[in-house]
Order: C-alpha cells, then structure tokens, then sequence
C-alpha cells in the first residue's frame, strides 16, 4: 500500500470516519438486478481494490486478495415514509457514522426503495481505496456506455471554464518547473520564496479557533443538501463578475456558514476550507489499482465581508493566488511523508494539519448531459469527502446534466440542522444571480 493510501487507512476515527458517501438518486424505480450486474461487472471486476482488503503487516498494511460475497456489499433497503428527500437525508444521516467491515473490502452500496416515485443508492468507499475525484470518475464507469464512454462527455467541457482540467494541466505542469529554474534564474528565487511561504502556511502553528461549526465532536452526523440550482444562473452571476462558477459557490457556502457564525459573540472573519486539488491527469485512463493522487490547499473564506458581490472577488482573488502556486502538490508531499510516520506520531500531525480549518470544501463539474444507471435516467448526484482530525464539516457542491445541487455533512453536536445551512447557500447563489 502506498504511504498516501496508508495515511488515509489510518485516519479514521470514532467521530470522523475515513469514508466517501455518495448518493445516487432517480426520478423511477430502478431495476436492482441489472444495477447489481453493472456494479460487478464495472467496479468489482474490473478494480483491483473492491476485491481487496487491506492488513496490518509488519512493515505497514498491505492489500489482500479475497473472495468477494456480493451479498455481503448490498443492501435492498425501502425507505421509510414518506419517502421524502428528508426521509433519505435521515436515512442516509444514520449510516455515515457507521464503521466499514475491515474483514472484507471496504465497500456498501444500499439499494434504497421508495424515494419519491424513484428509487436511491448510497454508496460508502473508504478514502484508502481512491480519492474522491477518481472514485466520482469510478461511479460514472457504471453509467450506460460505462467505460467507453467520452470523458468529455461525463465531466464539464475541456478549458479554461472546467476546473478539473485546469487543475490537472497545473499539476502536470510542475514537472517541467526544473528546466524553467534553470533557463530563469530569477523565476527560481521567485518561486522557491513562494514555495517556502506555503511550506510555512501549511507547517507552521496555526488553527481555527472553536466555534458554531468547530469544537467537541460526537459520533453521529447529519446530511441535507439544496434543492438544485440552475447552472446558468450560476453562470450568469460569474460572468457579471468576471469570475468563474467555481467562485460564485465558494462565496456562497462562505455566506451561509458566515450567517450562522453571527449568532455568536465573536464571531471569526476568517474560516479555513480545506479544498482537495487533484493531482491526476484526467485524460489518462483510472489506474486499476486506484490509490490517491491528490493534494489539500488552505482556502481562507472572508467570513467578514457581508456585500456577496464583495465577497465572491475576494473569494476570486484568493482562489486565483492559490491556482498559481504549487500548494496542492507540495500539501501531497507532506500527506505521503506522514503516512510514512508511525502511528502515534501520524496521528498526531492528522491532528496539527487538519486543525488549520473548519470544513473540507469540494466542487466537482459533473456529466453536462443526464446519464442513465442500468437503463434508468439519473436524476442527481452528491459526493462527500470525509471530515479529518477536529474538522466537523464537508460541503459538497455537484453539477450536474445543467444543475448544481450544494450537499452539507456535519457533526450532530454542533450542527444538527444542516438543511438550513443548504437552503442558506442556494438563496445566496439566486441572490448573486439577481444581481447579475
């Protein structure tokens, strides 16, 4: 097992499992025998990690081969009334905190009847197995043309509007930073400054204090998501800016956690996100043995700046100073050298690198067009990356076949209602399109 993917084994806590939860869900029933068949023959036949689990040995863990039970990984579930999209968010809510079965590979998916006039699928991955970016690229293998299917066609169009593409270009750039030091001397100094600042941002003491959204955690977690938001509001809304959609949600989310942090005393003007920033080409075809390939940039969200037009400029601005270093690749260097630590003392530098923020932060451009599942259209989708150390929050915004859905995870302790937190941030994206 590789370092990073050891890091992530060994992440897990009580209150803070090391699982990727995503939900599926669709506007008609789904017919589970051929959804099961496609799951087989496109993940577990075809990945080596879904037929693995992983063992503890003597110079660190390792994957061992062994023989799959199916019926051990899937569970046909209904769901109770009245069948809501709160009843699935409670449904879901009471199954994040529950641990993976480490004597077998560490995989459910849950075959959920009677959502609305559709069905659902929560599917949990351990982070060990893939980050969350090649395990969203693994769900789309089972929509129908699987595999062959046009990557173009199942991530937002290539250039400078995809961010995915953006950061893939940007890390496989740094390969080539060695002959650029050499053939400009000053560009090296510039750069290796630059680098040095971000060693220390992410190295240095430093941590969010407690608050509404970070403290004392418990076991249980609770999830809810918006209803979607139409992407060309979205767009509309970054053009009057000149910012991109990636900035009008990042703003957004800040708004709605920032208005839930004035209730208290003292409230912060800054709160950290942790934003994963993928490492792996994505016009290279998903390695069979999956892994993780990606690093966590120190999002500073301006907490303290109510105008929203304000606010998602400096959201602009400071994403833009992080799109220019070498944050993602350098912050994956220092998870692989952690993963390389033992026990005691990776736990320890888990708990000093994810004290620097309050919640983990993504945004995946999903499939423009609607996919379908085993012969069923696919109504929406959600990914969450799992909390770390004291972080008590994952937001997860998907777009999504013209959509963006914006999904909250949080800790029961401190957030119990995050559906106001997404309700929160959809009325502040339609605010910022009513301004456009």
């Amino acid at each position: 097992m590789t370092s990073a993917d050891a890091a992530w084994l060994h992440m897990d806590r009580p209150t803070n499992l090391m699982v990727i939860n995503s939900v599926l869900w669709f506007d008609e029933p789904v017919d589970w025998d051929a959804y099961k068949a496609v799951v087989r023959e496109r993940l577990v036949e075809r990945f080596d990690r879904f037929r693995q689990r992983p063992v503890e040995g003597v110079i660190g863990p390792h994957w061992e081969d062994v023989e799959v039970d199916l019926g051990l990984h899937f569970h046909h579930v209904a769901l109770p009334a009245p069948g809501d999209r709160r009843a699935l968010e409670v449904f879901v809510s009471d199954r994040v905190a529950t641990p993976l079965d480490r004597s077998r590979p560490l995989w459910d998916v849950f075959l959920i009847d009677g959502f609305l006039d559709g069905a659902a699928v929560l599917t949990r991955m351990h982070h060990c197995i893939a980050d969350g970016i090649a395990l969203a690229r693994v769900m789309l293998t089972l929509t129908d043309g699987g595999p062959e299917a046009d990557e173009d066609d199942l991530f937002a169009a290539p250039g400078a509007g995809s961010p995915l593409r953006a950061l893939a270009r940007a890390a496989g750039a740094l390969s080539h930073e060695t002959i650029d030091v050499v053939r400009h001397p000053r560009h090296a100094l510039a750069t290796a400054a630059e680098d040095a600042q971000t060693i220390a941002k992410l190295v240095l003491p430093g941590s969010d204090p407690s608050s509404a959204i970070k403290g004392d955690q418990v076991a249980a977690h609770r999830v809810a998501w918006s209803a979607p938001i139409d992407l060309w509001r979205v767009k509309r809304a970054a053009r009057s800016l000149d910012a991109t959609v990636n900035d009008v949600l990042v703003s957004a989310v800040a708004g709605a956690v920032a208005e839930r942090l004035r209730s208290e005393a003292a409230a912060p003007d800054e709160v950290h996100a942790l934003v994963p920033f993928n490492l792996r080409p994505l016009d290279e075809p998903l390695p069979r043995e999956l892994g993780n390939r990606f690093g966590l940039v120190v999002l500073s969200l301006p907490m303290g700046i109510a105008d929203p037009a304000a606010r998602t400029l400096e959201v602009k601005r400071r994403m833009d100073a992080i799109k220019h270093g070498h944050e993602g690749a350098i912050s994956y260097g220092i998870l692989e050298l952690m993963g390389r630590t033992p026990a005691l003392v990776e736990s320890r530098l888990i708990d000093f690198f994810s004290a620097k923020g309050s919640m983990v932060l993504t945004n995946v451009p999903g499939p423009r067009r609607t996919l379908s599942v085993a012969g069923t259209p696919l109504a929406g989708v959600l990914v969450w990356a799992p909390c770390s150390g004291s972080i008590a929050m994952s937001v997860s915004i998907f777009s999504y076949a013209g959509k963006v859905t914006v999904g909250f995870l949080t800790d029961a302790g401190l957030v119990p209602d995050p559906g106001a937190l997404a309700d929160a941030t959809r009325a502040e994206v339609l605010g910022l399109a009513r301004y456009a």
